[in-house]
């Protein structure tokens, strides 16, 4: 049985239902790769990248290219690094004390792990939008202004014009344009994840990273984010990881498939899920493991 997504061509194999006393088989890291190359005007090249917490390697020798103005799906079982892979992009495990990387992360053309890199800067250009939605404990519009005054703007006009071109970049403008000074709290579950994804945008950033964005939320909510994903990339560079195979195949127009801090495979989404070049990415989106 398959599903066809109702965004894409793409058709997904849904999972084999095993016997309830079975569980799924864990299996060895292939020996097999396949990485697309060369990709098209990217703006990350990883080369050789190994992220270690303490002597636990985190990340193994990951190398592969991510499009501008593309979706790049990360996919994976848990524990297999995709979290770890995308705080790599802009530097947040440095917050991690014994984390260390080797390897290179260039964003257009530019080593990120420099000693000359800003890092606020960088954080900047490359924003992270968290699983759970965290709008801070203040008015709509002091979530979205919140970047934008931390970099020194204070004109009252400037800020008014950033606040409403981010919320209507999100796609939330006209569901809050008349209680902009209520508390953020106060909206619903996918209105605050849209509203952190309006404030990542006021800082007027190159990429989107977001970690598992529709996870806590209703079938609806998460369709109005996966609706907002693909109207952003005309404009940035969003990388996502989900669990939700079915997502990767409707936004994505690129999907790597991590597994025990390896990247297995890395191909255009299509191709990835209608004709895998690698047995473990077969076995893994058709539920043999997993």
């Amino acid at each position: 049985m398959t599903v066809r997504s109702a965004r894409s061509s793409v058709t997904v194999p849904l999972g084999e239902v095993a016997p309830p006393a079975v569980e799924p088989t864990p299996m060895r890291v292939s020996e097999e790769r396949y990485v697309l190359t060369p990709i098209p005007d990217p703006v990350f090249d990883i080369q050789h990248l190994s992220l270690y917490y303490g002597e636990k390697p985190a990340l193994v020798d990951i190398s592969f290219q991510i499009p501008r103005r593309q979706i790049t799906a990360v996919i994976g079982p848990s524990g297999c690094g995709k979290s770890s892979f995308l705080r790599c992009l802009n530097r947040l495990n440095d917050l991690i004390d014994g984390s260390r990387i080797e390897g290179r992360v260039l964003l257009d053309g530019q080593d990120i792990y420099a000693p000359t890199m800003d890092v606020n800067d960088l954080r900047r250009r490359v924003t992270l939008v968290f699983q759970k939605p965290n709008p801070f404990p203040k008015s709509i519009y002091d979530n979205v202004a919140f970047g934008p005054r931390m970099m020194g703007i204070r004109q009252r006009a400037v800020l008014d014009e950033i606040v409403e071109r981010s919320l209507r970049q999100a796609a939330l403008w006209d569901e809050v344009k008349d209680r902009l000074h209520a508390s953020a709290l106060q909206l619903s579950g996918g209105q605050q994840q849209r509203l952190c994804i309006a404030r990542a945008l006021a800082v007027d950033p190159e990429v989107l990273l977001m970690d598992e964005p529709c996870s806590a939320l209703d079938p609806i909510a998460a369709g109005k984010i996966e609706d907002l994903m693909v109207s952003l990339k005309e404009n940035y560079t969003i990388v996502l990881v989900t669990h939700n195979m079915q997502q990767a195949a409707r936004v994505s127009d690129y999907t790597a498939f991590f597994y025990m801090g390896h990247l297995i495979e890395y191909q255009r989404t299509t191709d990835l899920f209608t004709h895998p070049r690698v047995r473990q990415t077969e076995d893994y989106i058709t539920g043999r493991f997993g």
